[in-house]
């Protein structure tokens, strides 16, 4: 861990999920992984998605890093985990509204230790979480980075995401029309649900009152979950894709606006957890 930089530790947060729905359908979306219930040695580690990512999923695939000797990420490494019931193992919030749900990582990881598999891989904790302090010092117009797969790209050679950067385009401490959220002003695709949303400062930045603060700052904002999209009429193209061309209807136009749910309500997940897993070390 030492020898990597801030922002390279995050890229080794996400996972790419691949989803296998009914009619043998697939999708693409983003989850994150995050160490619950946190103790001096012990934590809950899960994946944390949208719950509409895995709605209806059969089958689901995820790549995980491995460890090298010295207990850093094995370049290019890609251990793969396909789990059946795929959208049954996931914990939904206790609110039908909030679009969050979590997975418990430890039946996974137990059994990738069996098989002598050491995964690598960095969570998330309760500390990169912003207080209501902490975000009423922000100021309505911050540097955000997103990290995710939209559209299912990724770096599948390396085994890594992309990395996409914007700004805030609401305040992060106010609830946006009412509810624990915030809008970024990004490029949000498909296959970014579930994508984390992180403040991200390092060398310096701008204080509230004007001034510069030197110094670093990264905190999790919160969790990609929709964006505004503006119809069209069903003009038809011809469009490159990865393998061949296809006649495509565009009917939909991002505005290049994403919705996050502010990262507090992962929180929300614990006292639920606390009554079914003890923590691990």
């Amino acid at each position: 861990m030492a020898s990597l930089a801030p922002s390279e530790a995050l890229t080794y947060n996400t996972v790419r999920l691949e989803c296998r729905l009914s009619g043998g359908r697939t999708s693409t979306g983003t989850a994150f992984g995050f160490a619950f219930l946190q103790q001096e040695k012990a934590s809950v580690p899960a994946l944390v998605t949208n719950r509409h990512v895995v709605a209806g999923a059969e089958t689901g695939t995820f790549f995980l890093h491995l460890a090298d000797a010295a207990g850093g990420p094995k370049r290019g490494s890609k251990a793969p985990v396909t789990l059946d019931k795929f959208q049954q193992r996931w914990i939904p919030h206790s609110e039908a509204a909030v679009d969050l749900c979590i997975m418990p990582l430890a039946p996974v990881l137990h059994e990738s230790q069996a098989r002598g598999i050491a995964p690598f891989f960095v969570p998330l904790d309760k500390s990169l979480v912003p207080s209501s302090s902490e975000l009423a010092a922000l100021t309505a117009l911050e540097d955000v980075v997103m990290i995710g797969y939209p559209i299912g790209i990724w770096d599948s050679h390396n085994n890594m995401p992309v990395i996409r950067k914007g700004i805030t385009a609401t305040h992060p401490a106010n609830d946006y029309e009412g509810r624990k959220e915030f809008m970024i002003d990004l490029a949000c695709f498909p296959g970014s649900s579930g994508s984390p949303v992180f403040l991200f400062n390092v060398g310096s930045y701008a204080a509230k009152d004007g001034g510069t603060i030197i110094g670093s700052r990264i905190k999790l904002l919160g969790i990609l979950y929709a964006g505004p999209q503006f119809t069209a009429e069903g003009q038809i193209q011809i469009v490159d894709v990865p393998t061949h061309q296809t006649a495509i209807a565009i009917s939909q136009i991002p505005c290049n606006l994403g919705m996050c749910i502010r990262a507090e309500r992962l929180l929300e997940f614990e006292p639920v957890l606390q009554g079914m897993i003890e923590p691990q070390e």
